[in-house]
């Protein structure tokens, strides 16, 4: 693992400063995760009284997204940062609209439920929530490497994202089937088809902060890498 020494500025307020961001996306990263974890276990659950809470705290989600870009702003404008400081202020702003983004797709979960309430439950579903655990745990392990800078941990949450997509697409395959065998389900299973891409695009969104890691601790831009180019960049 490598890290950034952000403890090293002449100035005691200037890494007061990038603590105090780096705390706010942190706790940030917390609340998504929670919200996403709520999300799960209100479908799991049928709990629409959940899914309301989840639609009302998204708020507070962008809420974090603009108070950090405003503080990142200013830090920028404020203190001129060159080099690892600049990443880390450019990586913490593209981190926060990733979270803003998942806390988007959660939202949009929750009023998938809140608008088929009335409807029953198909068995898919269960299929929905598997996919849902592996992506919680996504999130989980990407913002952990994302606080810890770590890259080797990021590599491999990055590659996990193929275990989604694989799942996704088994998912839309299932839910096809069940819409020709039961025309009449056709507008729940096309919700439902919105939330497992909503999932299936949180896990991209993961992909997309362990990427960031490997541009705050290396200085490369991976967005495009392949599998092999990503693990030559683990240390021997």
């Amino acid at each position: 693992m490598e890290n950034i020494n952000t403890n090293r500025h002449i100035s005691g307020q200037f890494n007061n400063e990038l603590e105090n961001v780096r705390n706010q996306v942190m706790q940030m990263g917390g609340l998504v995760e929670l919200q996403f974890t709520n999300a799960l276990h209100a479908m799991a659950e049928g709990d629409i009284e959940l899914a309301k809470s989840i639609i009302a705290k998204d708020e507070e989600v962008n809420l974090f997204e603009s108070n950090v870009d405003k503080e990142c702003s200013r830090i920028i404008a404020k203190r001129q940062p060159t080099a690892t400081d600049l990443r880390l202020i450019l990586a913490i702003m593209k981190c926060v609209n990733e979270l803003e983004r998942i806390g988007d797709s959660v939202a949009g979960i929750a009023r998938m439920m809140v608008e088929n309430k009335e409807r029953e439950p198909i068995p898919s579903l269960i299929g929905l929530e598997n996919m849902g655990q592996i992506v919680l745990k996504m999130i989980h392990d990407s913002l952990d490497a994302f606080t810890r800078l770590d890259i080797e941990s990021a590599i491999v949450v990055h590659q996990q994202d193929k275990k989604v997509n694989r799942q996704y697409k088994s998912l839309v395959r299932e839910l096809m089937t069940y819409m020709m065998e039961d025309p009449r389900s056709i507008p729940f299973v096309l919700s439902v088809l919105n939330s497992a891409h909503a999932i299936e695009r949180i896990g991209d969104r993961c992909q997309n902060v362990c990427e960031l890691v490997v541009y705050l601790v290396k200085g490369i831009d991976v967005r495009h890498a392949t599998k092999d180019e990503m693990n030559a960049l683990l240390p021997n």
